[in-house]
């Protein structure tokens, strides 16, 4: 991860092209951590190369698994497994690093690990994680900042309602309760296309789950998982980055390897701001920007199928030069507007009042020095900055190559000037 690093943009320039959408970082942690459970080889197809999925591999490497890289395809061997305990230097690098816990949890019995890091956007307890565990028979201690997690009989299936459609929690119970005995409902489970894939994946590798995708998922504990072989689906945020993009700088573009039922949460308000947008077969998206675009109705970010959180930030940006008033609330996490003091550095004319952000949508932009302090705001400065006149320079870059693949060679691909140059 790079943080000696910064973005300089010239801005006011028109995208057009074509973007091939890379693999999803919140559906490859989880399938990551889900080889834990595998007794062999476990190979992932479209996996995208990021520090976040790096700092996994280093975990996977830790625990005792052999884990390769070839192109965009990950292989782990989790033959071999032979720890419990995940370092603490690497839990910090990143939120999802809790995933591994209902795997190697379900795996050895046993699992050893501090409070996850991530990024700073509010509260993300994870205490319906630990309570849906310790429903299916997990001894956990917390003490100095570290869980300790036994399985003194074993786990057993249980029946858990969630509190909120936590996505983590959901996946967390999903790879403790594959291995366990008997049978696990989840109800107010999260619903998203990650936790699907997921699903699909572990019953490829032997698994016995229904219902993913709805509100209540059973699983039916099996004795083992056999090596098998996935396709991570596309990254939905990463697509609805580069449509912001496009569209704020009145650009067309074309994006290939997407699934655009799974934008179905902010494809209309795009439609809605004047964005001409096509889905078409074999996994593609023609979008089209030609004119000043409006201000969309009230967004408020809900659990999918509803607008996303991940994608709220790259919008406030777009609704930064649309014409009229933008209301955004974030009823997901309290501190997601972190970004916006450093969109108002570029002219926008922005307020926030708690979880909601009034945006009045100027003419221009102008070049201005930021940075960026966490992944999704940092891409919605890359947004802006695209469309500002003059020239922009992010630091803070290692916080959006966390989820984003090499973001200046795609922008530049599609007509950005846009360089990624090294801080002296």
């Amino acid at each position: 991860m790079d943080n000696q690093a910064r973005l300089i943009i010239n801005g006011g320039k028109r995208l057009e092209g074509e973007i091939c959408v890379q693999g999803s970082k919140n559906s490859a942690l989880p399938l990551l951590s889900a080889s834990v459970l595998v007794h062999g080889e476990s190979t992932f197809h479209n996996c995208p190369k990021l520090s976040d999925i790096d700092a996994s591999c280093r975990i996977l490497a830790c625990l005792g698994c052999k884990c390769k890289r070839s192109g965009d395809t990950v292989t782990v061997d989790a033959g071999q497994i032979s720890e419990y305990e995940i370092p603490d230097c690497l839990m910090r690098r990143m939120r999802g690093s809790v995933i591994f816990l209902g795997s190697v949890l379900g795996r050895t019995g046993r699992c050893r690990l501090s409070f996850p890091g991530g990024c700073e956007i509010g509260s993300r307890p994870i205490d319906l994680h630990l309570s849906a565990l310790r429903q299916m028979g997990a001894v956990i201690t917390e003490e100095h900042g570290y869980l300790d997690c036994e399985t003194p009989a074993g786990l057993h299936g249980a029946k858990i309602t969630l509190s909120f459609s936590s996505v983590g929690a959901t996946e967390n119970i999903l790879l403790a309760a594959v291995l366990a005995n008997g049978v696990t409902e989840i109800h107010n489970a999260a619903r998203e296309p990650e936790i699907v894939d997921l699903a699909d994946c572990l019953n490829k590798f032997g698994a016995k789950i229904s219902g993913a995708g709805e509100s209540t998922i059973y699983i039916e504990g099996v004795q083992r998982l056999e090596p098998n072989e996935h396709t991570v689906i596309p990254d939905r945020i990463v697509a609805g980055t580069y449509m912001c993009a496009a569209a704020i700088t009145r650009g067309e573009l074309i994006l290939t390897h997407c699934e655009p039922s799974h934008m179905n949460g902010f494809i209309p308000v795009l439609e809605q701001m004047g964005v001409r947008v096509y889905p078409y077969g074999g996994g593609k998206i023609y979008l089209n920007s030609r004119k000043r675009l409006a201000a969309p109705s009230t967004v408020r970010t809900m659990p999918y199928p509803g607008f996303p959180t991940d994608v709220q930030a790259p919008f406030t940006a777009l609704c930064s030069t649309a014409e009229g008033t933008s209301v955004f609330v974030e009823t997901i996490f309290e501190n997601r507007f972190r970004h916006v003091s450093e969109l108002v550095r570029l002219g926008a004319s922005v307020k926030v009042e708690g979880n909601v952000c009034v945006i009045e949508g100027v003419k221009k932009l102008s070049g201005a020095k930021l940075c960026a302090s966490e992944l999704r705001g940092g891409a919605a400065l890359v947004v802006a900055g695209l469309a500002a006149e003059g020239v922009t320079e992010i630091t803070g870059v290692n916080y959006i190559e966390r989820g984003y693949e090499t973001i200046e060679n795609e922008l530049r691909s599609i007509g950005a000037d846009i360089k990624k140059v090294q801080l002296v």
